[in-house]
């Protein structure tokens, strides 16, 4: 288990250089002039090149591009990720820290919530085929694969303003500094992404377990008179749940990332609307720390799944 541990940990290592190298690319070729953002068109006409020079040098932007990448590395490496580029130019760590809590807390309760709904719905579904509740339920999760997540978001907060003249709080604040008031900041955005992420759960789970339970070893212990609910359990449950933790996996890795759309659909203060707002004014420092940030969390939490699977299955480790 600890060669099959190193080996992923080894090649998760050039998948982060390479993703570092593609972001900083990309911010780089993408339009727009970040000086633009920080200075008024009007103003730039009268200004002397002399002037521009020692601006883009302030933000440097003047040093070569590999000058600027390494850099850039060695804030990641160290931990502070660098500072904004405009405004208060306060290390980006700050805004990590404080609202990156906010969408971790989000992530994490929507994948729960999404296992919490979507298995018992998926399991229950490819135990009775074709039947009432595995039509409500196919129903169900289509019309909520369907659904845009930022739609359905502003559908919530629209009724809840129109209905009964409240809405979430906007302004962020911790967990362990205000339960109540964290708790009505996070409910709703976890809510509409765990909502989403039940029924692809739900539907993966209905599709995985109704196969295994045509498997002969299924058969055989039925034919054995085995329980109904100890077959289901331990015999096809652990197989039929490995493409549902694959699944689980990549949904992880976006969730903890944050989906933008729907922190921005209920103004949460959560890392997608900072990623929002660094957009908005060309901050690429922050677009790509950020970004880089996402990145990261998803490369770990797809290793976590192959760890899981090598725990699971000890065919997977030992091949």
């Amino acid at each position: 288990m600890q060669q099959y541990v190193a080996r992923r940990l080894l090649l998760a290592v050039p998948t982060l250089i390479g993703l570092t190298v593609m972001i900083f690319a990309i911010m780089r070729v993408l339009p727009g002039d970040p000086l633009v953002a920080f200075l008024d068109p009007g103003q730039m006409r009268f200004m002397s090149d002399e002037e521009i020079a020692l601006i883009k040098e302030s933000l440097g932007l003047d040093r070569p591009l590999i000058v600027q990448y390494g850099e850039w590395m060695r804030d990641v490496l160290t931990g502070s990720f660098g500072k904004t580029m405009f405004a208060s130019k306060s290390p980006i760590i700050d805004i990590i820290r404080s609202r990156g809590v906010i969408s971790a807390e989000i992530g994490i309760i929507g994948v729960a919530i999404s296992w919490i709904i979507g298995l018992p719905v998926g399991i229950l579904s490819a135990m009775r085929p074709n039947s009432v509740g595995d039509m409500f339920a196919s129903f169900t999760t289509v019309l909520l694969l369907a659904i845009p997540g930022f739609w359905l978001a502003l559908l919530i907060l629209l009724s809840t303003i129109n209905l009964w003249g409240y809405g979430p709080p906007i302004v962020g604040v911790h967990l362990w500094d205000d339960p109540w008031e964290n708790i009505q900041i996070v409910v709703f955005p976890a809510s509409v992404m765990g909502a989403s992420m039940a029924a692809i759960i739900a539907r993966m789970a209905r599709s995985s377990l109704f196969e295994v339970l045509r498997e002969n070893y299924v058969r055989t212990a039925r034919a054995k008179g085995v329980r109904e609910s100890v077959t289901i359990i331990r015999h096809a449950l652990p197989n039929a749940l490995m493409p549902v933790l694959t699944l689980s996996g990549v949904m992880l890795g976006f969730a903890l990332g944050g989906s933008v759309a729907i922190e921005v659909a209920f103004s949460t203060p959560g890392l997608g609307r900072s990623l929002v707002e660094a957009a908005l004014i060309r901050d690429m420092t922050v677009v790509q720390s950020l970004v880089l940030l996402y990145g990261i969390v998803f490369v770990f939490a797809n290793l976590l799944v192959d760890l899981l699977y090598g725990w699971i299955d000890p065919r997977i480790r030992l091949g």
